[in-house]
Order: C-alpha cells, then structure tokens, then sequence
C-alpha cells in the first residue's frame, strides 16, 4: 500500500513531464504500426508526394488534435465573440495575455506532430521513398545515365538488391534521415529546457509557492467538478419535479450569466494580489463587484502565472 502511495505521490509530482513522454511513446508506436502496416511506396513517379504526405500530412492532423484536446484552445474561445457583442479584447492587455497562452498551447500541440516526424526520420522509410523521386537526388546519382536511370530510382525502395546496386549517393539517405532526425530530437529537447528556464526565471511565484499554486489550481478544479455536478443535479431535480409532479419549483440560486463570464476567463497572476485564479479573486473581490477586480495581472509574461489546465482536460 505504501509502494502504491509512493507511486501514486511520484505521478502527481511529475505529472505534466510523464503526460508529455506518454503521449511522444504512443506517437511513436502508432507511427511504428501505420509505416510497417499501411505505408506502401508507390514506386513510381508518385514517390515524392506519397512519402512526403506520410510524413508530414499525420503529423499536422496530430497538431490539430492537440489544439482540439487543451482546455485553453476552448476557454479562449468560448463566448469570446458573443452575439451582441464584436470580437474584441478588452480590457486592456487581455490580447497579450491570450497570444501568450496562445503560444503555449501551440508549444504543447507541437509534442506529437514533432515525435511523428522525429521518429518517421530515424526509420527513414517515408525519407527514402520521397528522395527517391525527387528531382535533385536524379540529378546526382543519374547524372549522364539517361533516362533508364530514372526509371530504377524510383523502384529502389520497393527492391533492396536494386538499392545495393546505387551509386554512395542513394546510399547515404538513410544516415541522412537519421542524422536528421536525431537533430530534431536534440533541437526540440534543447529549445524546450531553455524556454523552460526562461519561464521560471521571470516567475512571479517562488519555488514553493509555485508548488502551492499548482496543488491549489488542481484541487480547486477537482471541487469545482463535484460541486459543478451535485449543483446541476439539483437543479434537475427540481425541474423535474415541476413538470411530473405539477409542484411549485423552489427557488435556487446559481451563478448569473455575469458571474460566470467573470470566473470563466483566464487569470494573470498579480504581484500586488495574492490570488491563485479567477475564482479565488471573484470570491475575495466582492463577488466580482470591487474595483480590484477589474485590474490587470503584471506578469502576462510568465508561464506559470497563468491558469493552468487540469490533467483531466488536456488528457495528459
């Protein structure tokens, strides 16, 4: 029981770094599966485009989804554009503060189109098959060999005794493709420590209160979900009670429209108020009604300043 503890604290602590290697495995296996089950070079003049559509065109709809999948994507976009109301970003800063947390969610959608194409690399399979009918790799390996040439090159990745027969030219795009891929692989790796450290430098939380900060973040949306669903129910149930029992519905308060437009947008941590999200600012703020609450965060900059979203949202 307590090795199951343990296991469980170590997940929670970690829980962002072993989302993001769970979902790059998956991508990788589901890559491994579909290049030895469904991809098949044409062998032909098709070459080009069929190794280059297998390699990039699964990788975008997988950037897609992980737009789809952030909790973020939706919260900047629902009742964003109301209506009654144009499109706008006020008050001011809003626009900054929701490009930044467009960039983020950007950064995180980037993980698996960017494993996809990391790993298609180092097996080097889709490579091969798009080099194979590219015009510049016909120009130096069939460089004075006529037409007939042209015409084998593109068999090669369907005839391995054809491709020992190619010229060092041929030969060497598979360690091209690798060295490319694990290029990526350290690029991205790098990039990603380095705006990581950026991030927390310019923090506006200290070590332990950031710690704080995300332990309190979780557990208010863990209680926003029970409360969220026992308050629904109830109201239900009153509903329901009206109509089949012809009763007098009892009065029940839930939030207003207003209200939930208040506590539904993104929170920039304020140096000069110690609040962890829109929630906690609503509730000390006079449900919303002080002055306080309409003023701006300081710090749009920081990653960790702005709400975060639960692991149940993201799937991570």
């Amino acid at each position: 029981m307590e090795q199951l503890h343990n296991a469980m604290d170590f997940f929670m602590r970690h829980q962002t770094i072993l989302g993001y290697s769970i979902v790059s495995l998956l991508t990788a296996a589901s890559e491994q599966i579909f290049s030895s089950v469904v991809f098949k070079c044409p062998c032909d003049s098709g070459n080009m485009l069929y190794g280059l559509t297998f390699l990039l065109v699964p990788a975008f709809i997988l950037f897609l989804l992980g737009y789809m999948v952030s909790a973020s994507t939706w919260r900047l976009l629902t009742g964003s554009c109301p209506p009654e109301n144009h499109c706008s970003c006020s008050p001011r800063g809003t626009c900054t503060r929701n490009c930044f947390v467009l960039v983020v969610v950007t950064a995180r959608a980037f993980v698996a189109p960017l494993t996809w194409i990391a790993v298609a690399l180092l097996r080097s399979d889709f490579y091969e098959c798009f080099f194979s009918g590219s015009s510049l790799i016909k120009y130096f390996v069939c460089k004075g060999k006529g037409q007939e040439c042209h015409k084998l090159l593109v068999k090669i990745p369907c005839d391995e005794q054809l491709s020992k027969n190619m010229t060092a030219e041929y030969r060497s795009l598979q360690a091209e493709s690798q060295v490319i891929g694990w290029l990526l692989i350290a690029s991205v790796m790098t990039l990603a420590l380095i705006l990581t450290c950026i991030s927390r430098c310019k923090s506006p939380f200290s070590y332990l209160q950031f710690k704080f900060s995300t332990i309190y973040l979780k557990k208010e949306e863990e209680l926003f979900e029970i409360k969220a669903k026992e308050h629904a129910t109830r109201l239900a149930e009153i509903n329901m009670n009206s109509i089949f029992e012809t009763a007098d519905p009892v009065s029940f308060q839930t939030p207003s429209n207003e209200d939930w437009q208040k506590i539904s947008s993104l929170y920039t941590f304020n140096s000069k108020e110690q609040y962890y999200s829109m929630i906690h600012k609503y509730v000390n703020t006079n449900r919303g009604k002080s002055i306080r609450f309409g003023q701006e965060g300081q710090n749009p900059t920081a990653l960790e300043s702005v709400d975060e979203e639960s692991p149940s949202e993201t799937g991570f």
